[in-house]
C-alpha cells in the first residue's frame, strides 16, 4: 500500500468525513513527557521509563512516514535536561546511542533524513560521532524530515541566531534594514523546513518548555492525558483527526 492510499484510508476512518490531503499537518512538534512518571507509576525505575517510551517512538516515526507528513520534530533531551540526577543523564546518553543503534538502517532505507537540533559539542565524544554519522549518513535522503533536539533549547537558537546574522551585518553582507523574518527562519537549526503545524505534549502538562519556539508561532496545541510510553498510534491519529477539524485563521477571520 503506497503512501497516498495510507493518507486516504487515515481520513476515512473518521465517519462522514471525505478524504482531505490538505488537512494533514505538514509538520509535527512532540515533547515527549511522562517517562519518569510511567515508571513510577509502574513502581520502576526511571531509566526503564525512558527505555519504554524509546519504544513508543519508533512506532510513531513508522507512522508519521507512513503517512507521509513532511517534517517531525522530537524532543529529546533539553539544556536543562543536564540538571537531573547523574544516573537518570546517563542513561539517557545510552539511549541515544542505543537507538541509532537498532535504528539508523531502517531509517535509512526509508529515505529519513536526520537532523539534530541544538549543540552537539557540550555532548560527551561517543554519542556526538554517532549524531554526526546519522547526519551524514541520511543527508541526502529525500523522505521524511526527522528532527531531533537533543541539548536543545529554544532561546538559545534564537541567540544563535541573532548571532549569525549580526555577523553579517558585522561584514557589510546584510543590512540591518534587511533583516526579516525569513531571515530568521533562514539561520534556525530547521532552515527550509515549514513551521510547525501541530504541537503534541503528552502527560496533560500545558507548556513549551523552551520547545521551538519561533517554529511554533501559529501552531495548534494539542495536550494528550496519556502518558508517553503509553502513547500509541491510534492516540496519535485521534490527535491528527482533531487537527484536522481545527479552523485555523493566523489572525484572519
Amino acid at each position: 500500500m503506497n503512501r497516498t492510499q495510507l493518507r486516504g484510508l487515515w481520513h476515512l476512518r473518521k465517519a462522514g468525513e471525505k478524504p482531505r490531503e490538505e488537512r494533514m499537518p505538514r509538520h509535527v512538534a512532540i515533547i515527549m513527557d511522562g517517562n519518569g512518571r510511567w515508571a513510577k507509576k509502574h513502581r520502576l525505575n526511571v531509566s526503564r521509563g525512558h527505555r519504554q517510551g524509546t519504544e513508543t517512538l519508533r512506532e510513531i516515526i513508522r507512522h508519521t512516514d507512513d503517512l507521509g507528513i513532511e517534517a517531525l520534530s522530537l524532543y529529546a533531551f533539553s539544556t536543562e535536561n543536564w540538571n537531573r540526577p547523574a544516573e537518570e543523564v546517563a542513561a539517557l546518553m545510552q539511549l541515544i546511542l542505543d537507538f541509532f543503534a537498532s535504528e539508523i538502517d531502517e531509517l535509512d532505507e526509508k529515505n529519513v533524513r536526520i537532523l539534530i537540533l541544538g549543540d552537539k559539542s557540550a555532548l560527551p565524544e561517543q554519542q556526538r560521532a554517532v549524531l554526526q554519522e546519522a547526519e551524514e549518513r541520511t543527508g541526502k535522503n529525500t523522505g521524511l524530515r526527522l528532527n531531533i533536539a537533543i541539548n536543545y533549547g529554544g532561546r538559545a537558537e534564537l541567540a544563535r541566531a541573532a548571532a549569525e546574522i549580526a555577523a553579517l551585518a558585522r561584514d557589510g553582507k546584510l543590512k540591518p534594514e534587511e533583516v526579516s523574518e525569513q531571515t530568521v527562519a533562514d539561520h534556525l537549526y530547521t532552515r527550509g523546513q515549514p513551521d510547525v503545524d501541530l504541537l503534541i505534549r503528552t502527560s496533560g502538562e500545558m507548556r513549551l518548555s523552551n520547545f521551538l519556539l519561533y517554529q511554533n508561532a501559529y501552531a495548534e496545541f494539542i495536550f494528550p492525558e496519556v502518558l508517553w510510553p503509553d502513547f500509541t498510534v491510534a492516540e496519535y491519529d485521534r490527535c491528527l483527526a482533531a487537527f484536522g477539524r481545527r479552523d485555523r485563521r493566523y489572525g484572519g477571520r
